[in-house]
């Protein structure tokens, strides 16, 4: 019988063979037979059978789903566990053919749990799962392409799609990169169970040079490829940091006073002006570089920077005549000299990061644009108040902006030609842009004089096209899009209702002067919103060449509604 003990002292089990001491099967001679305690309690007294099986059950888990009930997929409930049947691996995102930004930003939005993990490993100093020598050197290594990237301007989005681009790349998968206007930080996590590892730098200067923001952009894509040493990116990177920026300080001299002779013939200037306001900008220029030289903050550099052109305006008035055409004139000199001088690259920067939900950054960037403007706001209103103790007779609102569509257009394009050169743009892409400058002024003159209507969504509708433009030119290069758009709204910055705005309120009309800046405001606002509405248009609508496969959509950050 099953479970009967025999007489020789060994049992019987249930697959009929017998085991004893020293038999086939059993204990050694000298092992000592096991104590009643030793059982289990679930084990039945001697003599007792053991009960049969049920034949209706079966060693399945109480959590099996029963037949006839389908399995939720794991995105319906949205489950903190992983589900049976696994997370799917979204080959989109770790394909190399997609361009980074689109693979990293989507990324970047995604639940930790639910990221693809890296297919790579940090080479050299070990596996990058443990807090060994390389986690700190690939931390470290992300932080200054951080720091390159914010210092150039870019947004808040891209320098943290580029950050975890470049730890993904190499093997640090649980990664989470903060930036903020002046501080950048980046933290590693091994294992649910080690201490993170956290890092972070202070970008304490900035600099615009998009020639080096362009290398920087291929470093990323060369990494985030599989590449690119750990090594070789140092090299490389130190290298980009070495290199002269590709224009002089002369070129950026002459560049200014282009700019500022090109501003002041899109509204309503002739060759005179064209030459004093030139001149205007580029005294400006050496003052604001004599004042940098001497450790001045940037504050001051732009105070010392819009005096020569408002003074040249004064001057211009006090030696013509005083005539309705001399007062325009001087206007039109004003104005050219501003326009080189207001910060619209920061600007879109700032709201591009406020519709990205990066608010902080975004508020930064937008007081320090205050801070400028109030620079230009503190030089002009001195030199206007030391012209009008001198009698000089400056009448607001005198530039009519006289409609010459060649002339114009050509200006335009010069414009934008030489805030590609005050940028430290590439040569390759100088072309580009001016031709972008051109389309944008076209769009707007043929929107606002041709078809009668408002100024501000002509510029909402010529920056949306610029952004459009310079969105698709970053995705079929793989590079950043500021060289194609920043200098291409030059030609919509609002220098005139600045001016008009300043000379108002130091006149003493306060209705209109305030009228006038916040003209200037809204205008300022149309181009940051068709910038970045045009670059969002070109992400959601336009393929990507060479991807077959589409990419996820980007998680947009969740907000309150109204509660």
């Amino acid at each position: 019988m099953v479970g009967e003990p025999k007489r020789d002292g060994g049992t019987a089990d249930r697959s009929g063979t017998t085991s004893q001491n020293g038999g086939p099967g059993g204990a050694p001679e000298d092992a000592k037979p096991l104590s009643d305690e030793a059982h289990s309690a679930f084990t039945p007294p001697l003599g007792v059978p053991l009960p049969p099986v049920p034949e209706e059950e079966h060693p399945t888990s109480e959590f099996a789903v029963p037949e006839g009930l389908t399995r939720p997929l794991p995105h319906e409930h949205g489950s903190a566990f992983t589900p049976p049947e696994g997370i799917p691996v979204l080959t989109a995102l770790t394909r190399p053919g997609a361009p980074w930004q689109d693979r990293m930003r989507t990324m970047v939005r995604m639940p930790l749990a639910e990221r693809p993990a890296p297919e790579r490993i940090v080479p050299e100093e070990g596996d990058a799962a443990s807090p060994g020598p390389g986690v700190p050197r690939v931390l470290d290594l992300t932080l200054r392409i951080g720091e390159l990237l914010l210092a150039g301007g870019e947004g808040a989005e891209d320098v943290e799609a580029a950050m975890f681009g470049v730890a993904h790349a190499y093997g640090l998968d649980r990664c989470e990169p903060t930036v903020t206007f002046t501080l950048i930080s980046i933290t590693h996590q091994p294992s649910l169970v080690d201490d993170p590892v956290t890092l972070s730098r202070t970008v304490r200067r900035r600099g615009t040079d998009y020639t080096r923001l362009a290398g920087v952009f291929r470093l990323i894509a060369d990494i985030t490829q599989g590449d690119v040493s750990l090594e070789e990116a140092y090299r490389r990177l130190a290298e980009m940091r070495r290199n002269r920026h590709p224009y002089s300080k002369g070129a950026l001299t002459v560049a200014s006073g282009a700019l500022s002779g090109a501003a002041s013939l899109l509204v309503g200037g002739d060759t005179l002006v064209f030459v004093l306001a030139a001149l205007g900008a580029m005294l400006g220029d050496r003052l604001a570089w004599l004042a940098a030289g001497r450790g001045l903050p940037e504050f001051y550099q732009f105070v010392s920077a819009a005096m020569p052109p408002a003074a040249m305006g004064v001057a211009f008035v006090l030696i013509a005549p005083a005539t309705e055409t001399s007062k325009a004139m001087a206007a039109a000199v004003i104005t050219g000299g501003l326009f080189a001088l207001i910060p619209g690259r920061a600007l879109v920067a700032a709201v591009h990061d406020g519709l990205t939900g990066f608010y902080i950054t975004a508020a930064a960037r937008l007081l320090e644009v205050i801070y400028l403007i109030v620079g230009i706001v503190c030089g002009v209103l001195l030199v206007l108040y030391v012209g009008s103790e001198l009698e000089a007779q400056l009448v607001p609102d005198v530039v009519t902006g006289r409609e010459r569509p060649v002339t114009q257009l050509l200006a335009a394009m010069l414009l934008a030609l030489a805030f590609c050169v005050l940028l430290q743009q590439e040569r390759h892409t100088v072309l580009l842009a001016t031709l972008n400058g051109g389309v944008a002024w076209l769009v707007f003159g043929t929107l606002h004089h041709a078809g009668g209507l408002d100024p501000v969504p002509s510029t909402v509708a010529a920056a949306g096209l610029v952004g459009l433009f310079g969105q698709l030119m970053s995705r079929y290069q793989w590079t950043s899009s500021l060289p194609y758009i920043t200098a291409a709204i030059g030609p919509l910055l609002p220098g005139s209702a600045t001016y008009f705005g300043l000379l108002n309120i130091a006149q003493g009309n306060m209705d209109k002067g305030i009228a006038k800046l916040a003209t200037a405001v809204a205008l300022a606002l149309a181009i940051a919103i068709g910038v970045n509405l045009g670059g969002e248009l070109a992400r959601l609508f336009i393929k990507t060449p060479g991807v077959e496969t589409p990419l996820p959509g980007r998680r947009a950050a969740k907000r309150t509604r109204g509660f």
